[in-house]
């Protein structure tokens, strides 16, 4: 394929706005600035656009060690969305797989891919979610239990589904759950009489947040991580 129409594919160009980004030494191809449009590339060629990879097609499966202080959506009016934290070409395609609070940090999910992020969301799936958890007060002695029988949410008509909590320390653990109701982990804490200090989301299904990204850091999924959420 000659690289301006890849472009026009890939940006959302016109063929002279390509050739004008091309005149702009603004692309890159496996490393080489190319300021010719006819310049055919291979399916597999490494091409840059102001830095941000670009792929011709296929969707986008993107894990994310969101930071403290974003918020999961493409605007706000107060706080930084983590939409700034992307250099991806047209990452307003992308929508997040299970939002996490202005102040809970961990592994996010982001995608274009709306069948493989409902797999992911879908109560119906009860797809685990562990998160490590700094708590106010020492953790009673019945906590587990009590969240293994499941409790009662204000606002919800039926307890919580049994979930998993491993006591770490007097003030620290893991707790594991199979649902995704709003807020759930703080209001599980609040109905039990304590509450959240920390919330850091490690592991979503058999996927677990890569140790080497640091807040703020992203990488696309492998094949075998996207294939954890498929049929």
């Amino acid at each position: 394929m000659r690289l301006d129409k890849f472009l026009c594919e890939t940006v959302g160009v016109t063929r002279t706005q390509a050739a004008r980004l091309l005149k702009e030494k603004r692309v890159t191809v496996n490393g080489d600035i190319v300021k010719s449009g006819a310049v055919k590339i291979a399916e597999d060629a490494d091409v840059e656009f102001d830095g941000a990879s670009l792929r011709l097609s296929g969707p986008r499966y993107i894990m994310m060690n969101k930071p403290e202080g974003y918020v999961c959506s493409h605007e706000d009016g107060h706080n930084p969305t983590v939409f700034v934290l992307l250099e991806e070409v047209g990452a307003e395609k992308l929508h997040i797989a299970g939002r996490l609070d202005c102040d809970t940090t961990g592994l996010l999910l982001l995608t274009d891919d709306g069948q493989w992020s409902h797999r992911v969301t879908s109560p119906k799936h009860k797809c685990d979610k562990t998160y490590r958890v700094w708590l106010d007060d020492p953790i009673s002695d019945d906590t587990a239990e009590a969240f293994t029988d499941g409790v009662a949410l204000r606002g919800e008509k039926s307890d919580t589904l049994p979930a998993q909590l491993e006591v770490l320390a007097e003030k620290e653990a893991l707790l594991t759950i199979h649902e995704g109701k709003y807020h759930q982990v703080k209001r599980m804490f609040a109905a039990v009489g304590n509450k959240v200090v920390g919330l850091h989301r490690e592991s979503v299904g058999e996927l677990v947040l890569d140790e080497s990204l640091q807040p703020g850091e992203y990488r696309s999924l492998t094949q075998e991580e996207i294939a954890f959420f498929l049929p």
